[in-house]
Order: structure tokens, then C-alpha cells, then sequence
């Protein structure tokens, strides 16, 4: 009798063998989550590489040493990184679990996800570190959050911004196209 895989989106073909052992089922769940959790980590991990050049001014880098853990800039780097690209991630899943792919409705999902993200990581976190931050009792800006300090994180924003919406645009205008995907 063959054991179903219930791996959330990679099965392995060996779960659908007859005489398959339970043991290998589990196995089939646990890499078919470690592979989605990568899949859903991925564009976090690639706009970090992409936003580091950032890293080279002292008060961006003081911004994620100051975040927890205190005193280390790269698992507070990396988790902003991935935190920011969770509005990206969320309206992808929306827009192919809810919107119907016939027509242009997934182009133009991705297209209103490419904004809506843009405009959380442009606009709302530079304010969130720069107002929220210190109101918090994380005081990050050895520079006292001047006007460098809000262009820094503003172009910061942007850049993640046009990082993470460059892909969607991308495969906006391929789902727009006669014939779709």
C-alpha cells in the first residue's frame, strides 16, 4: 500500500512507492518543509546580498548592531533583511492562492504587491527606526537623526524596494503577455 506524502510542496517520489516505510514518509514531510521554508526565505536572503553595499556606512551598520542580539550585525542584518521581505512574500502567495490566473489578474497582483512592499520598505520602516526605534529605548543613531540619517534609510528603502519589485515587475509583464505563463 503506498503512504501519501504530505510534503507541503516538494513530495519525494519515494513516499508514493508501495512498501514504503513510514519512516521514509516523515522524512518526505521534513524536507518537503525545510525546502518551502528555503523556498519563503529566498528573496530575503537575495535582497540582503543585494542591499549589503549599504553595510559600508557606519550608521546603517549601527542601526542592526544596536538591534537584537545587541552587538551583532549579522543575525540582526540578516533578520530585517528577511522581515522586510515578508509584504513581498505574502502578496505572492495572495495573488496565486486567491486570484484566478486566467487573464491578467496574477500581472496585476504582482504588480500591487511590487507597490504595496515598495511603499512599506521605502517609507514606513526609514520612519519606524528613525521615530520608533529610539521611543523603544534602542538608541542606534550615533549621529542623532538628522537628515544623512533619513536619506541613508530612505535610499536604503528604496534600494531593497527596487531590489525585491524588479523580479515581479519582470513576471507582471510575462503574465500580461497574450498566452500568459
Amino acid at each position: 500500500m503506498a503512504v501519501p506524502s504530505v510534503a507541503p510542496v516538494f513530495p519525494l517520489a519515494l513516499a508514493l512507492l508501495p512498501g514504503t516505510s513510514p519512516a521514509l514518509a516523515v522524512v518526505d514531510t521534513a524536507v518537503g518543509w525545510v525546502l518551502t521554508l528555503a523556498l519563503l526565505a529566498l528573496p530575503g536572503i537575495a535582497a540582503a546580498v543585494l542591499w549589503s553595499p549599504f553595510l559600508l556606512a557606519a550608521r546603517f551598520r549601527a542601526l542592526f548592531v544596536a538591534l537584537p542580539p545587541a552587538g551583532r550585525l549579522v543575525p540582526s542584518y540578516v533578520g530585517v533583511a528577511l522581515g522586510l521581505s515578508v509584504p513581498y512574500v505574502a502578496g505572492i502567495l495572495l495573488t496565486v492562492g486567491l486570484v484566478d490566473p486566467a487573464g491578467p489578474g496574477w500581472s496585476s497582483g504582482l504588480v500591487e504587491t511590487a507597490l504595496a512592499g515598495g511603499v512599506l520598505v521605502a517609507l514606513v520602516a526609514p520612519t519606524a527606526a528613525v521615530l520608533g526605534l529610539p521611543r523603544l529605548g534602542v538608541d542606534w543613531d550615533p549621529t542623532g537623526y538628522g537628515p544623512g540619517t533619513w536619506a541613508l534609510l530612505v535610499a536604503a528603502g528604496l534600494w531593497y524596494a527596487a531590489v525585491a519589485a524588479a523580479p515581479l515587475f519582470a513576471l507582471a509583464v510575462v503574465f500580461a503577455l497574450p498566452g500568459g505563463y
